[in-house]
């Protein structure tokens, strides 16, 4: 029996050696062997740390937002510096009057005789144009107004059968282009109410048209 639970315990003895020593194999065969994604990493040196922690030091998150002030160039000791001119001062030269406004100014005014005896022909013409005997206008009797020529030759041909002497001419009218039927011209308004009495009374439809001499 004691010899049974003395094997026992040389046997656990053993199995825990040999548990170590299978450990510390795992163990230095691990370190030994290179790590993927961390062996590829290159080794810093003692120097480039220290020169790391120093610009940690000295480090100021805000420099980029700070604007650096402007420098303004120091002249040399032995170099003199050259005054400062101003600016020239332009001279605009003063406007010339044409010939024309010059003779103008240079003429002498016009007759005051001369002025009224203009106005008092100007009065005296358009008091002859008022005068009741004589008619500013001379008139016309239109008997219609057509799209096409055939259809206005075609009125004209009809007044004509009727006894009347038409005339036929072109006027655009609205962007598009209208021939007019129509008689005269009659140097007065009774000539012209006439005839369009006279159409009136055969049928046709007629208006009384009056044109400034």
């Amino acid at each position: 029996m004691k010899a049974q639970r003395g094997g026992f315990v040389m046997g656990l003895i053993v199995g825990v050696l040999v548990g170590l020593a299978l450990a510390l194999a795992v163990a230095l065969y691990v370190t030994k062997v290179p790590v993927p994604f961390i062996n590829k990493v290159p080794q810093r040196t003692p120097e480039q740390d220290a020169a790391e922690v120093e610009r940690n030091k000295s480090w100021d998150p805000n420099a980029p937002l700070a604007t650096k002030p402007g420098v303004r160039p120091v002249a040399p000791s032995g170099s003199a510096v050259a005054p400062t001119v101003p600016p020239a001062t332009t001279t605009v030269p003063a406007p010339t009057r044409p010939a024309s406004a010059a003779a103008d100014a240079a003429r002498p005014p016009r007759d005051a005789a001369a002025t009224q005896s203009g106005a008092d022909g100007a009065a005296a013409s358009a008091v002859q144009s008022a005068k009741p005997g004589v008619d500013p206008f001379v008139y016309f009797v239109q008997v219609g107004a057509f799209g096409k020529p055939e259809d206005a030759e075609q009125q004209r041909a009809k007044l004509a059968m009727l006894g009347f002497s038409a005339k036929v001419t072109e006027r655009e009218q609205a962007g598009r282009l209208m021939y007019r039927v129509r008689l005269g011209p009659y140097p007065g308004r009774d000539e012209a109410e006439g005839a369009q009495a006279r159409l009136q009374s055969g049928g046709e439809t007629a208006a009384l048209v009056r044109v400034e001499r």
